[in-house]
């Protein structure tokens, strides 16, 4: 059993919830890299650049159904139609001019995706996403105007000493909102996000090694 495969075994060890998912975030990895986690019948992996994920996934996908594709990175509206034809989740839904954008392509080429939305839980000004102020508009827009599938809500908590504090502020939103998904947890503080009910744990050094 390759090394790669060991550790997601040792991280699936630690999870109690028969609802969690891993996504194995293999960017920058090359897929001879992912293979052996792709054999065992590993469902969700997790890219944060269109064209790699493009380069890399398109023809696996083809040949190996089951996996599920997720978005985690910053999404450009110019790469917004490849992004939709590819993925099957978009985790960085975070202004009205994607979310418009997203719709439109969705109508274009009949497919439909699930998405969650963004949110700058520590109102970071170098960060992406929603402003907790703002989300029950941008929720209603995107769901009651464009009638997109929002499943849940994802935020990266500032790099402070609050991780608890920021991950039950999210799940608190996620709740309010009574969506059933929640995208939070990497490496460094998956154990923490899963007390405060993460369902999508974002995972890439702790799988795949240091990136290069």
């Amino acid at each position: 059993m390759s090394i790669i495969v060991d550790r997601v075994v040792k991280i699936k060890s630690n999870i109690e919830a028969k609802n969690i998912n891993i996504i194995a975030v293999s960017k920058t990895f090359p897929l001879e890299h992912i293979q052996p986690l792709i054999d065992t019948g590993h469902i969700h992996f997790g890219e944060n650049k269109v064209q790699e994920a493009d380069a890399k996934w398109r023809v696996t996908k083809q040949k190996h159904k089951h996996i599920k594709l997720h978005m985690v990175g910053k999404l450009q509206s110019n790469k917004a139609k490849k992004a939709v034809e590819l993925f099957d989740y978009i985790h960085s839904l975070d202004n009205q001019k994607l979310a418009i954008n997203l719709n439109k392509i969705e109508k274009n080429i009949n497919k439909k995706i699930k998405y969650f939305i963004q949110v700058n839980v520590g109102m970071e000004n170098q960060k992406s996403g929603i402003y907790p102020n703002e989300l029950d508009g941008f929720y209603n827009f995107c769901t009651k105007d464009l009638t997109l599938n929002v499943i849940g809500l994802m935020g990266i908590p500032p790099n402070d000493n609050n991780v608890d504090e920021h991950f039950k502020y999210l799940y608190e939103l996620n709740a309010g909102l009574g969506l059933a998904e929640l995208s939070m947890g990497m490496s460094a503080d998956y154990e923490k996000a899963m007390k405060y009910k993460a369902t999508f744990l974002r995972i890439g050094s702790l799988i795949f090694g240091k990136r290069h």
